[in-house]
């Protein structure tokens, strides 16, 4: 007893105890970064209505332009410190998914923990500090994460989310657009918001807004994602959970979030899952992330790389052609 006495007075302990308290001050503080953001937008950039053009006689859009009719939306994990900032790992994923989908490009400059699309490292107060951290290693990057993790807790939040899942919407779709400009509104597209680890959540919370102000079948396919049971699930075409069998991270999500547990039956995860509409899918012995994880290029027994048993599974999903059918929830 005496031991833990002096435990509880001791320097590790307090140290401690201080780490816990800044953890806990920064998520209290961690919405007004959003809020002030919301406060700036004016009625039309928060309601992009015409998010596609409307049809005309004379639309000149190039051949290449005009067949695109699929968008891949890269969303990375809590890792990530700025829009296009995609691991060389990540980055070939996505190269190799619009290679075998040639209809398809790919938007990978959206950055999920921020509702206005901004990195750490771009025009902020704090850029230089962040710009510091980013190049460290261990503990010193931890920070990155943890504040990441707090803005995934912020698309979660029936408080907050609504606000922030639809600034990233609104980022989404301007980066689509930069991508390929959008089609005419009455040309059907296809939105596949692909995440990892945080980005899921992110993923699912931008869905309703996606769906709303598109004409366009929307999947949320999260690879080895962390998700609350609320969002997108009503909107969405189909939700795809790609795991891996040594990827303990994955199982955050339905640890923490209630409305991810079976016997919280109303709940929207639990009706789409009920209804087919959501599936969760075994990839390999994929690690969360590294040389094992979705994106490495180490090989099972088998010889077959764990990029490829991942591509395996995405490229087996029906999600890769246009039509005109919706099983979302009316």
């Amino acid at each position: 007893m005496k031991r833990v006495f002096d435990w509880l007075h001791g320097t590790t302990f307090k140290l401690l105890s201080l780490a816990v308290v800044i953890f806990l001050v920064w998520g209290t503080l961690a919405p007004l970064e959003t809020i002030i953001w919301w406060l700036s937008q004016d009625e039309e950039s928060m309601n992009p209505d015409a998010s596609q053009p409307d049809a005309t006689s004379d639309d000149d859009s190039s051949t290449s332009e005009a067949s695109v009719n699929c968008y891949v939306v890269f969303l990375p994990g809590v890792g990530s410190y700025d829009a296009d900032n995609l691991t060389e790992e990540e980055s070939n994923f996505v190269d190799r998914v619009i290679e075998t989908h040639p209809y398809c490009v790919s938007v990978r400059d959206v950055f999920p923990y921020s509702a206005a699309n901004e990195g750490l490292v771009g025009e902020r107060i704090l850029a230089p500090v962040w710009n510091v951290i980013r190049q460290s290693d261990g503990l010193a990057y931890t920070v990155i994460n943890i504040r990441n993790i707090w803005r995934m807790a912020l698309s979660a939040d029936p408080r907050y989310g609504p606000v922030y899942n639809r600034g990233i919407a609104s980022a989404i779709i301007d980066r689509m657009n930069a991508a390929s400009p959008m089609p005419p509104a009455n040309q059907r597209i296809n939105a596949i918001v692909m995440s990892t680890s945080g980005g899921a959540q992110v993923a699912l919370g931008a869905v309703p807004y996606l769906d709303d102000w598109l004409n366009a079948q929307v999947y949320a396919i999260s690879i080895g994602g962390v998700f609350s049971g609320r969002d997108g699930f009503e909107q969405a075409d189909g939700v795809y959970h790609l795991y891996g069998t040594e990827d303990w991270i994955d199982d955050i999500g339905w640890i923490i979030f209630p409305s991810r547990w079976r016997w919280v039956f109303g709940s929207p995860f639990n009706r789409a899952r009920r209804q087919g509409r959501y599936q969760a899918i075994e990839t390999g012995p994929h690690e969360h992330d590294g040389d094992r994880g979705y994106f490495g290029e180490e090989t099972v027994d088998d010889g077959t790389k764990y990029i490829d048993l991942t591509l395996e599974k995405l490229n087996a999903l029906p999600i890769w052609s246009v039509n005109n059918h919706s099983t979302k929830q009316e």
